[in-house]
Order: structure tokens, then sequence, then C-alpha cells
């Protein structure tokens, strides 16, 4: 190792790599594109993960939405087209039967995913129609609302039916001074005729979330008395335990609600649903497997960089035959001529894989800050793992000295009387 040490060593790689610009630049070119490729595509493809991450923030990704439709195949004397509905005494049944049901919440909604006309609302003059949803407190577990005034609803509002409002911010700047940051809570708005007293102002993020800034949320209780909805919901959001399986957790709901209605345990129409985790863990697979086609493509390409690093080495020893003739005459070793090689095998192999790291690093800053305050556009601090990168410079290091040998060899197997006599 006393090589690394040698002044004459690193003075013989500078004159030897100077001698050659062209050819030196075009060979550090394939291991340095390798890097900048494995490292970019790599931060991309986090950045991917974590714009999804935040896209997703405040939403309990293993959750099932699901509402009843009519159905499809006669059962037990009762036609195909009859209408089935979920009740909120079924909420009890289903955690009590299908025993990986973390919670439920219930809601009913006028406008939104409901295909029925929103709810006219008015304040001081002004009016509007927006969609109006009935929930409990439970709701903002599976879908948190982003407060920028006051609070959720809570249990003592349900269970006091209680005329209490939380609007959206679109709603907020139509009924109040949004540019005056005018505070809205314990004022009243008119909805439906009667007066509803505003404890919190949400803001959706753009690109994000099943509700909109349109929607206005009163006490699920209090919902069922202005509409005389009884015991009737339009929809469950319903949460699995953590460690359950999502797509089983949907089945066995589906499969009690079926018993209880009487309706065919074959009949996939009388209960629609939207399974979350399951798409969610669609979109985890996805970003998963570009990850790892990142990182075969960067191997490959760093593989075929070095690999072209050994074909110019070989071309380098024959230009410089008489030279190690000359060498081996004055008494330089095998060992010598061969570590000699490799070290410049290396040194190529380590310089193209930093200036492809450095320029990976650059271009994710830089998409970094264009995607910055891009919030309808999943993509966010894009990072990757230095142990990752740490581990393929190693691997080029290796390569570099494996693929090395081939050239070095070559060199040493050269007889010095038979390299004086070349020309």
């Amino acid at each position: 190792m006393n090589i690394l040490f040698k002044k004459d060593t690193w003075q013989e790689i500078y004159y030897s790599l100077r001698n050659n610009k062209l050819r030196t630049f075009l060979t550090m070119i394939g291991v340095g594109w390798g890097m900048f490729l494995y490292v970019s595509l790599l931060g991309a493809a986090k950045g991917m993960e974590n714009g999804f991450d935040k896209l997703f923030s405040g939403f309990a990704t293993n959750s099932i939405f699901l509402w009843a439709q009519k159905t499809s195949i006669p059962y037990e004397g009762f036609p195909k087209g009859r209408e089935v509905h979920l009740n909120l005494s079924d909420m009890e049944m289903l955690k009590r039967k299908v025993t990986a049901v973390d919670y439920i919440s219930p809601q009913n909604a006028r406008g939104s995913f409901t295909g029925t006309p929103g709810e006219s609302m008015s304040r001081n003059g002004k009016n509007g129609t927006y969609s109006l949803t009935g929930d409990y407190s439970v709701g903002n577990k599976i879908s948190e609302k982003k407060l920028i005034f006051g609070r959720y609803i809570n249990d003592a509002d349900v269970l006091g039916n209680k005329n209490v409002v939380v609007i959206g911010e679109e709603i907020y700047k139509n009924f109040f001074d949004a540019k005056k940051k005018e505070n809205p809570i314990g004022k009243q708005v008119n909805i439906k005729g009667l007066f509803f007293n505003v404890i919190g102002v949400f803001r959706v993020k753009k690109g994000g979330g099943f509700e909109n800034d349109r929607t206005a949320f009163i006490p699920l209780s209090t919902y069922t008395k202005m509409y005389n909805a009884g015991d009737q919901i339009d929809m469950f959001a319903i949460v699995s335990k953590p460690n359950a399986n999502v797509n089983g957790v949907e089945e066995e709901v589906k499969q009690v609600l079926k018993t209880k209605n009487k309706v065919s345990p074959e009949d996939t129409n009388a209960f629609g649903s939207f399974n979350l985790g399951k798409e969610f863990k669609k979109l985890t697979g996805f970003l998963t497997g570009m990850q790892l086609l990142t990182i075969i493509v960067g191997t490959l390409t760093i593989l075929a960089g070095v690999i072209a690093i050994s074909n110019i080495l070989l071309i380098t020893v024959k230009e410089r035959t008489k030279e190690i003739g000359i060498r081996r005459a004055l008494g330089a070793k095998p060992a010598e001529v061969r570590n000699q090689i490799l070290l410049e095998s290396v040194v190529i192999t380590l310089s193209s894989g930093i200036l492809g790291f450095m320029f990976g690093i650059f271009v994710l800053i830089i998409l970094n800050m264009v995607t910055q305050n891009q919030d309808e556009f999943p993509f966010y601090n894009p990072t990757v793992n230095y142990g990752n990168v740490f581990g393929a410079m190693a691997v080029m290091v290796v390569l570099g000295l494996i693929i090395g040998m081939i050239p070095a060899q070559r060199a040493v197997k050269i007889r010095p009387i038979e390299a004086l006599r070349s020309e």
C-alpha cells in the first residue's frame, strides 16, 4: 500500500490522464452518468413518495367508504332492484361481528358525493348553495381537517343536538371579511331557515382530500332532525385495525350487511364501496417498484461505464508498452506495475462517481425549489439515502478493481526486452 503515499505515483496518474484528456473525459461520462441516474431518479422517486405521504397526511389510509345501493340478484323471495339501507344501529353490529374494525364514522350528506343538490345558506344578505354533511367527531380522525379558526365537532355537540357548524374556507370567504381576517367563531350562519353558530373554519389543500372547502359540517344528530332521516345513514367510513387486511375487512363487512338485509352473498351491487387502503397499497407498490427499477438501471449503467474504463485502460497499456518495459528494466516489480494500473482504474471510477453524485444532488435541489409550493403536484423534499449512495460508491470501487485487473495483468505480462523492441 506504500504506492498510495508516493508522490511519483500520483504524478504519473496525473500525466497519464492529462495526455489523454478527451479519452479520459468520454470514459468518465459512462460511470458518471450511471451515478447521476442512480442519485437523481432515486431522489425523484423518494420525492414522489414524500409528496403522496404529504397529500394523504391526515387521512386514515387503511379506511373503506361504504354505502347502500340496489340489489341485482333475487334472494329469499325478494326481487332484484330492491333498495337496501344503512342504519345507525349497524355500527355496533359491525364493531361486534367484524373484530378487525377499529372505528366507524357514519355520515349523512346533501350535495358532494351523494348526487343530491346542496343546501342553501345565508348570512347578512349573502347567499350560497353548499354541500352539507352530518358527522360524528370521529370523522375528523379519518379525514383530519386543517382548521384555520376554532375546532371541529365534538361528542357533546352530537349528544346535545346542537346547532353548530364547521364551514369550509370558501363559505367563510363568502359570508365573512376574509381580507381583514374576520373571526367567525360564535357568529351565526342560516342553514335551511335555522341559525347555526360557527365553531370552526377548515381549509382543504389543493389537489388533496375527498372534501372540498365548499362544504359545511354539522352534528349528525342535528342533521337527522333537520331532514327527518330517522336511523338511516348515507355512508360509513370504516377504519381497519393497523395490521388487518383491508380487503378482507371490506368483504367481511359487506357479508355481515348482506346477511342482515337478506341480500344474496353473490350480489356485488347491493353495497358500493371505495377501498382507500387498497388504492394506497397500489400506489406505494408502484413507488417501491420505481425505486427498485432506478437501482437496477443505475447499477447496470455504472457497470457498463466501469467496463468501458477497463477497455480504455487496455488501450492505454498497449500505448505505454515501451514505458512499462523501461520501468521493468530499471527494476520495477510486477506488483508495482499492476498496482499502478489498478489505481488508475479506481481513480477514474471514483472521480466519475463523485461528479455524477454531485450533479444528481444539484438536479434534486433544483427540482425541490421548483416544486416547493406546488401543493397540487405530489412531489416534496426529494432526498437520497446516503447509505445507498456510499454503498453504490463502494460497489463502483470494487468493480473498478476487479475489471481493472484485466489491463493490469496484461501490463504485468509484458517482458522488458519485447517492450523495448516495440514501436
